[in-house]
């Protein structure tokens, strides 16, 4: 697992431009502190920053704030650390057509696409991204750029192109094929060197043994995790013997639910725990499944702008023009048939003991940036009754684990990163209220107040006035 130093962590560098610079010294007072680590709220709690660290944390009785300090009002709010959307992609936007947007918009995703998606996914909270599935350099450049401070956007982390057995026509940009065991150490060496955060593998199942097996074996040789997909009981049973750390997906299309010799499996490799590396994650990816149906027959939160920021009113008319017949779509014929099995397959995995991620496939048809995190946390508390604090540990402290950044970000506490996000109201109870984020700080710098983006914070091109 890689492990950031101070010198060479993404998440601490901070701009030097005004519209991504800390603001000195903030005192954020009199809300409930949701502080990450599990443990009870804190109330009329004191957060005390200082350029983009958290200096101090307490309450209102045993903490004063000290001179000097601008004072950020939280009363009434519940406070808490910026959450980290954990299956992102940033290289899609909600369009309906992949082969299209795969043959038109290569050359615009570096420049145009894939910082939209990261501005989107920043103003709605989520402070922190993993981007799984992209070309190399384009993902290489947008993070730099963002962790840099040239772009705004969440800290992000990036696996760069999948590793398959064969691209698929079209993909190729995007998608490595393996073909030997040489090939598979190779392509995991060049991410590597090139600077990825994790490997993103799919379709495992299909890799001759000893490429799979190698693959694995040389990202953990180079400290990387590794990620796939979960699509099919030989790509879990497979995962499991070459030592995936996270699965992705609620998989196995119409099945009723996962079989006896895959939940045996799970359960074996999740009481082992650290003999095998620590705990096993899985990252359920559902809500755009589970909801498919409410969208199909009432498709008005689509017509939202928010999606609009950071993209050319051209890519905006081609998106909207793919998505007018969401019934028609291709890509989600078999959804209304899959999503009665979602929640069976969802205990089945609690019951195993994987530990839950939060992620979404933001990015794909319909799922937009601006929207796709908060609707996942909705689904898992609202409908599937996950306890709304382990939801937001699945959105921050644990996320933080996976990418072996917890010292860093994903709690607020004393030497942590600045990434604080609020929302007004008693989140405990009332998840739904992610959905517009009254309140959200990057390292430092306040994105939106009260409930509206500080636009001048941002360049001219994402500004929506």
């Amino acid at each position: 697992m890689k492990h950031w130093t101070l010198a060479a962590a993404p998440v601490l560098a901070l701009a030097v431009m005004g519209t991504a610079q800390a603001e000195g010294r903030q005192a954020l007072v009199g809300g409930t502190l949701i502080d990450g680590y599990g443990g009870p709220p804190v109330h009329d709690s004191v957060v005390l920053v200082e350029d983009d660290r958290i200096v101090a944390v307490g309450n209102q009785d045993n903490m004063a704030v000290p001179e000097g300090y601008e004072v950020i009002s939280t009363e009434g709010m519940t406070v808490m650390p910026g959450l980290w959307e954990m299956h992102a992609h940033l290289m899609l936007t909600g369009h309906s057509d992949y082969d299209h947007w795969y043959e038109a918009y290569p050359d615009r995703l570096e420049d145009e696409i894939m910082p939209a998606s990261a501005v989107q996914l920043l103003l709605a909270g989520i402070t922190s991204v993993r981007d799984l599935g992209a070309p190399l350099e384009p993902s290489i450049s947008v993070r730099d750029r963002i962790n840099g401070g040239e772009l705004p956007g969440p800290t992000l982390y990036v696996s760069g192109p999948f590793l398959q057995h064969e691209p698929y026509p079209g993909t190729e940009g995007f998608r490595w094929g393996i073909s030997s065991e040489r090939e598979a150490r190779q392509h995991v060496r060049t991410l590597a060197e090139a600077g990825v955060d994790v490997i993103k593998v799919v379709d495992q199942d299909l890799l001759e043994p000893e490429e799979a097996r190698a693959l694995v074996e040389e990202a953990h040789e180079h400290g990387l995790r590794v990620v796939g997909h979960s699509h099919r009981p030989a790509e879990i049973l497979t995962g499991l013997e070459i030592g995936i750390d996270n699965f992705e997906h609620t998989g196995l299309t119409t099945a009723p639910e996962y079989p006896p010799e895959v939940i045996e499996a799970l359960r074996d490799r999740t009481a082992r725990g650290r003999v095998s590396g620590g705990p096993l994650f899985w990252t359920p990816t559902i809500e755009g499944l589970w909801n498919y149906t409410r969208t199909r027959e009432d498709d008005e939160y689509l017509d939202s702008t928010c999606w609009h920021r950071g993209l050319e009113d051209d890519t905006i008319a081609d998106i909207e023009a793919s998505i007018q017949h969401p019934e028609r779509l291709e890509y989600t014929q078999l959804t209304p048939l899959r999503a009665p099995t979602l929640r069976r397959k969802f205990e089945q995995l609690r019951e195993a003991g994987v530990l839950m991620l939060l992620g979404t496939d933001s990015g794909i048809p319909m799922k937009f940036h601006c929207q796709s995190t908060w609707n996942e946390f909705d689904v898992w508390t609202r409908e599937l009754g996950v306890p709304v604090m382990d939801a937001i540990r699945s959105s921050t402290y644990w996320a933080a684990v996976f990418m072996g950044v917890q010292d860093e970000v994903g709690t607020v506490a004393p030497g942590m990163m600045a990434d604080i996000i609020a929302v007004d109201g008693d989140l405990l109870t009332y998840p739904s209220l992610l959905q517009d984020v009254d309140f959200v700080m990057k390292a430092g710098t306040v994105y939106v107040e009260g409930g509206q983006v500080n636009e001048d914070r941002l360049p001219e091109r994402f500004r929506m006035e």
